[in-house]
């Protein structure tokens, strides 16, 4: 079965899979516009973190994780 969700900037369908290259975003127009939102503070965590929420393992393996994320792009991602 496949899922199927809704772009956050355009609400358009967008099915959740390895195919879907921005995926929760239809396209890397949507992707961008949400960081850019991000960026300005429009969009942000509406409950505070309260220190000590995550711990030093917790945190090491986020930044391995986004990491990761990262290097599966290519150069051309963080220049457009």
């Amino acid at each position: 079965m496949t899922t199927i969700v809704k772009c956050p900037t355009c609400q358009k369908s967008v099915e959740w899979s390895e195919k879907s290259e921005f995926r929760p975003f239809c396209s890397k127009r949507c992707q961008l516009i949400d960081l850019g939102d991000w960026s300005d503070e429009s969009n942000k965590i509406s409950t505070p973190m309260k220190s000590g929420e995550l711990t030093q393992q917790d945190t090491e393996s986020l930044i391995e994780d986004i990491e990761a994320m990262l290097a599966k792009n290519d150069d051309s991602f963080f220049k457009e």
